[in-house]
């Protein structure tokens, strides 16, 4: 769809601090008005309000048939080549290869005191979560595997985990 091949989104990153993340376009332009949820979101997002039912909202933005998402979109999504611009991220120091996936502000405002501690650790491209379950884990699981990455991360559980994401 026309439209830039590179996005950039507000991330919440180590510390709590805001940074912006590179990805490449999977969805068409106008994503944010094509459902009600998408606009409801990015709305809380500009604001820096969290999203009330966060397990629904995190749920429908993860659905398989999202009419958000374009036909190459699914593809380069389904290979996680969207990611790849995020390297620059972690040239720059906001992100890591391994760790807790950045969260977009609505998600973090969401979090509790313990949830907090995901963003001990510096975000990753890739992370637990998203090589132990990807889109079946619900938010509470996901929260748990980043409470325990940030509390016990180690290069060995980095190599293991980037071991995982390649196959």
């Amino acid at each position: 769809s026309p439209g830039a091949l590179i996005f950039n989104q507000t991330r919440v990153g180590r510390g709590g601090r805001e940074f912006r993340i590179k990805k490449f376009r999977s969805m068409y332009a106008d994503a944010d008005r094509r459902t009600d949820l998408a606009a409801e979101i990015a709305a809380a997002d500009a604001e820096g309000a969290a999203v009330v039912d966060i397990e629904t909202a995190v749920a429908q933005l993860k659905q398989e048939d999202d009419p958000r998402i374009t036909r190459v979109g699914r593809f380069i999504r389904r290979t996680s080549i969207d990611e790849l611009p995020q390297l620059w991220n972690v040239l720059r120091g906001d992100m890591s290869i391994v760790g807790p996936r950045p969260l977009r502000p609505f998600e973090a405002q969401s979090l509790n005191d313990w949830q907090r501690h995901r963003h001990d650790v510096r975000p990753g491209i890739t992370g637990s979560w998203q090589v132990l379950g990807r889109s079946d884990v619900t938010w509470d699981e996901r929260m748990q595997m980043d409470y325990a990455y940030a509390r016990n991360h180690s290069l060995r559980q980095d190599l293991r985990i980037l071991a995982r994401t390649a196959n």
